[in-house]
């Protein structure tokens, strides 16, 4: 599964903006994780195979929306009212396969597949 991550780039406090994950195929669970200067890698958001369930972590909770487009094999992040903590480098994942459709794994461990990252940087 090879993963293809863009939109990322430098807005303000308070912008929005919209990353995409292109994929040869989409039949899985995807989730969204960052990277922040100096820390590590956490989870962001998590979607089903289907679609039907997603999943945030607390601190983009309210603001950023999971969706996927399975016939585009895309999955989206839509990020609203970015603030400079936000800051990071943002990759999509595939989880491991996995017949139940509702499955939103939040661990890195059960993502298989990665994909390069995107900058997002939000200046204050």
């Amino acid at each position: 599964v090879q993963l293809q991550a863009s939109g990322g780039g430098l807005v303000q406090a308070g912008d929005s903006l919209r990353l995409s994950c292109t994929a040869g195929t989409l039949n899985r669970a995807m989730g969204w994780f960052r990277q922040a200067p100096g820390k590590e890698r956490e989870f962001v958001a998590v979607i089903s195979r289907l679609g039907g369930v997603t999943s945030y972590s607390d601190s983009v909770k309210g603001r950023f929306t999971i969706s996927r487009d399975n016939a585009k094999n895309t999955v989206y992040l839509q990020m609203n009212t970015l603030k400079p903590e936000d800051t990071a480098v943002y990759y999509c994942a595939a989880a491991s396969a996995n017949a139940r459709s509702f499955w939103t794994p939040v661990d890195q461990t059960s993502h298989a597949y990665w994909g390069q990252g995107t900058l997002v940087t939000v200046s204050s």
